[in-house]
């Protein structure tokens, strides 16, 4: 291949995945073209999307975007890059689901681990991380919490207060209880 027509393909590949930080890489043996075609679309319905890549381009073009990838595995036979949801633990979970958890297809596609971030981590990892709205509703649910002690502890002292003065109110009301009538 001349060097014009890599630099081709790697000018393509840097226009593809420009803006896109969490990927997962999967390698694909004997995947017939019905397989391949049902995968593909599978995915696509979960607007994930996927790319078979030239190890050596693909990794010319991750150096090039910022992203260094020197993880044992990544590089090695063939790679789909798949990409696509706002967080990595949510493309993890899809890519668990349909090859993963697929029988036809356990033994032909298999995980090589996950980048977010530009850094490489672990399948395992990146399906036990928070999406992006569980992690935002954990840190509103972390800045909450202290105002609500706050807030519980000014009304808690107010709201005894208050049924002490409602009881008292209540026993004043009360009419006096009337003699027993003399006989």
């Amino acid at each position: 291949m001349s060097k014009a027509i890599k630099q081709m393909e790697m000018d393509a590949l840097k226009q593809r995945f420009q803006g896109v930080r969490e990927y997962v890489f999967l390698s694909v043996n004997k995947l017939d073209a019905q397989a391949d075609w049902s995968l593909r679309q599978n995915l696509r319905k979960k607007k994930i999307h996927v790319q078979m890549v030239k190890n050596t381009l693909a990794r010319r073009v991750f150096r090039d975007m910022g992203i260094t990838i020197e993880a044992d595995g990544y590089w090695t036979g063939t790679t789909w890059l798949a990409w696509g949801p706002e967080s990595v633990a949510e493309l993890s979970k899809e890519i668990e689901t349909a090859v993963v958890r697929n029988a036809a297809l356990r033994e032909k596609v298999t995980v090589k681990g996950a980048v977010t971030e530009g850094l490489p981590v672990p399948f395992e990892q990146a399906l036990k991380m928070p999406t992006k709205a569980e992690a935002i509703g954990t840190i509103v649910g972390m800045l909450l919490s202290p105002v609500s002690q706050v807030i519980s502890g000014l009304t808690g002292p107010i709201s005894q207060v208050a049924s002490q003065i409602e009881s008292k109110t209540k026993e004043e009301e009360k009419p006096a209880e009337a003699p027993p009538p003399a006989a």
